[in-house]
């Protein structure tokens, strides 16, 4: 996600759910699965849609170039001599503008970056569903690898 694009992955989970749920369907026992594979895909589709970075490359550069000729132009305003006070003022107000340019991106891509949002909770949920897995039919190895393709 890191990098806008999503594995295709579980969307195949989800049409083999719904092919082996087939013969329950009408019961309601199907109604409550379904609708969890439901609320599940529609929560991916939310992560992805906050991965994708919202802010266009091109006004992230507009905004560069903004910058830098602001920079430049108020630098060539400077006195030559005594300006030391002004020359620190500039320094600081460029360190500060270019600082939020560089958080407005991190912000806006936040599954990669300097400011990085950790999988933590789909961990979590990966090492639950493994566990309750695991346990109680008393298998050693999920039928899938870790990238959720089926071990043949």
């Amino acid at each position: 996600m890191s990098d806008g694009e999503g594995s295709p992955a579980p969307s195949v989970w989800s049409t083999d759910f719904r092919t082996t749920f087939r013969t329950l369907e009408g019961k309601p026992v199907f109604g409550m699965l379904f609708a969890a594979d439901n609320k599940r895909s529609d929560e991916r589709e939310e992560r992805l849609t906050q991965a994708t970075a919202s802010i266009p490359g091109a006004i992230l550069w507009f905004l560069l170039a903004t910058l830098a000729i602001t920079v430049m132009g108020l630098g060539i305003c400077l006195p030559r001599r005594n300006n030391r006070g002004q020359v620190i003022t500039l320094v600081v107000i460029t360190a500060l503008l270019t600082t939020t340019l560089c958080i407005i991106r991190d912000v806006d891509r936040p599954f990669g970056g300097i400011i990085d949002v950790e999988p933590t909770a789909i961990t979590e949920a990966e090492r639950q569903a493994t566990r309750d897995f695991l346990v109680p039919s008393r298998i050693t190895e999920l039928p899938c690898d870790d990238r959720g393709n089926r071990i043949a």
